[in-house]
């Protein structure tokens, strides 16, 4: 039950606007934020001139070394903050204190109720899960997993995959103009250009026709590049508009690092999309930025749409703090009329998503570890970013050690420069135990994309520790033969315009830049 249809190639020629307010919130917040780390260093300086003080630091420095050590959470964070506690110790004690030692608790705890309230609404259908296991004739050991963290498998999906940003968006806007009853949009990056004032356009005249609107999107990803006027004229029209984590709210506990990453496009219930892109110019290469622009993305129709809308409600409420009664509401009136006794067809997907107020629980690391451990024939992955933790690097010299064809493709042209180094620098472990390392010479690749002999996963998720332990994410993890095909073949032919990393070349790069990565990899779990 798979959809793919041409469409109209609509190529518009973008821009790149900033705006002055933004860069002034930047600073004003970087002051704020330096003045604290003076006072840090400034005391620090202080206590360690008494003797007594300082030794009485240094016996509990220990006991906090000992707890971090033996803490319930990632191994690249504890060895960031030991790091610092070596390089700097009073300070870095101090630090640990204010910042480090879990003093984001208490937002986790609140947000996390705001999650758990969707939970009631995504209970999984055995029959499903049966269906899943008839067709596939395997055990259900990863699908059960997300199961039981509350993301149920939806049968009864048309999948269509878009290998560009630009493909995406026609999609979007396309279905955007049949939109009768909803809208839900959230995007990290939404920036005034070309394809915003498309979006735009038919968000307004939707809402004048009474089809309701909810809006979310991130405050740090969209700072440089809206301005409250375009946000305030969505709302003298109709639009409900959030904003995910203003990044002066929590500055005293550094929780302004706490970004939502996800993108979310659902229409009316029946339709859903997730995936790399943002709303912005350069990710359908109206404008040029890093070169040429690869994204992907996905577009669900059938049940699986239920599982973006639930994310997004999620998150509507964790940031608007204002519960849903009722998410079935925004089921596609198809869909609640399911004949209890209809078989369940197959296209199985689950919509999966994961965040900081899991911690010390990561759904979407431990699904990536279980597609890498269970991959025979074949692995794929494109990925803007590669920064690893040992468990996940450790997964992927097994997987390709026993013969599994194991693929990355990362960015010929880099929009972070030192997040590259760090990428690169884990280059070497994986080349060296036989993981195909590809660059995108045409430019930047944004795509987050896995690929299986057994199922594909599209979505906001980037190969590194902020994606999977900071940020908030999404996908959709898939399993449906044309698809997977598709996905496949793509990044096969992304291949041919890739240059291949080699072991070889990677050992004898410049020795500055061995140094450099080597140092900046030492804080990895902090970029």
């Amino acid at each position: 039950m798979r959809k793919n249809k041409p469409r109209q190639k609509n190529k518009i020629k973008g821009y790149v606007k900033t705006y002055v307010s933004g860069f002034i919130r930047a600073f004003v917040i970087a002051l704020l934020l330096l003045a604290q780390f003076a006072l840090v260093f400034l005391l620090s300086y202080y206590l360690s001139s008494a003797v007594y003080i300082y030794f009485a630091i240094e016996f509990v420095g220990v006991f906090l070394v000992v707890g971090l050590v033996n803490q319930r959470t990632n191994a690249s964070f504890k060895i960031g903050w030991l790091v610092i506690i070596t390089l700097v110790p009073i300070a870095g004690f101090i630090m640990y204190f204010l910042w480090g030692a879990n003093r984001s608790a208490r937002i986790n705890k609140r947000n996390m109720s705001y999650v758990k309230y969707g939970y009631k609404f995504l209970e999984p259908d055995k029959r499903v899960l049966d269906k899943y296991i008839e067709h596939y004739n395997k055990e259900s050991n990863a699908v059960t997993y997300l199961e039981n963290c509350h993301f149920p498998l939806y049968a009864n999906n048309g999948f269509e995959y878009f290998s560009l940003g630009e493909d995406a968006f026609d999609a979007i806007i396309e279905d955007l103009e049949k939109a009768e009853k909803f809208i839900f949009l959230e995007f990290f990056i939404v920036a005034d250009g070309e394809l915003w004032n498309k979006i735009k356009t038919i968000l307004l005249d939707k809402a004048s026709k009474g089809v309701e609107i909810k809006f979310l999107y991130d405050d740090y990803g969209s700072m440089f590049r809206t301005s409250k006027q375009l946000w305030q004229e969505l709302k003298d029209n109709g639009i409900e508009v959030a904003e995910f984590n203003s990044i002066g709210k929590y500055l005293d506990k550094l929780y302004l690092n706490y970004r939502s990453h996800q993108k979310i496009v659902v229409i009316d219930g029946k339709v859903g999309y997730t995936g790399g892109f943002n709303l912005a110019d350069e990710y359908v290469n109206a404008v040029e930025r890093f070169g040429k622009w690869k994204d992907t993305g996905i577009r669900v129709e059938g049940d699986g749409v239920f599982g973006l809308t639930a994310i997004f409600l999620q998150m509507w409420t964790m940031t608007t703090r204002k519960f849903i009664e009722d998410y079935n509401i925004y089921k596609a009136e198809e869909i609640i009329g399911h004949d209890d006794t209809e078989e369940p067809g197959t296209g199985f997907c689950q919509a999966i998503a994961d965040g900081p107020c899991n911690n010390p629980e990561n759904p979407i690391a431990d699904t990536i570890l279980q597609l890498i451990y269970s991959s025979s024939k074949y692995l794929y992955i494109t990925t803007p970013y590669l920064i690893l933790d040992d468990d996940i690097m450790e997964a992927l010299a097994i997987s390709a050690k026993r013969g599994t064809d194991v693929r990355i493709i990362t960015p010929g042209i880099p929009d972070k420069k030192i997040v590259n180094m760090i990428t690169k620098h884990s280059y070497g472990y994986l080349l060296k135990n036989g993981v195909k390392i590809y660059e995108y010479t045409p430019g930047f690749i944004h795509a987050k994309t896995i690929v299986t002999d057994e199922c594909s996963l599209v979505g906001t998720i980037n190969m590194d520790f902020r994606s999977l332990f900071i940020h908030y994410e999404c996908g959709c993890l898939m399993w449906d033969e044309n698809l997977r095909e598709e996905i496949k073949n793509d990044i096969l032919d992304t291949v041919e315009v890739c240059h291949e990393v080699t072991y070889d070349e990677w050992k004898h790069r410049p020795a500055l830049t061995k140094v450099m990565q080597n140092f900046f990899a030492l804080f990895s779990s902090l970029m």
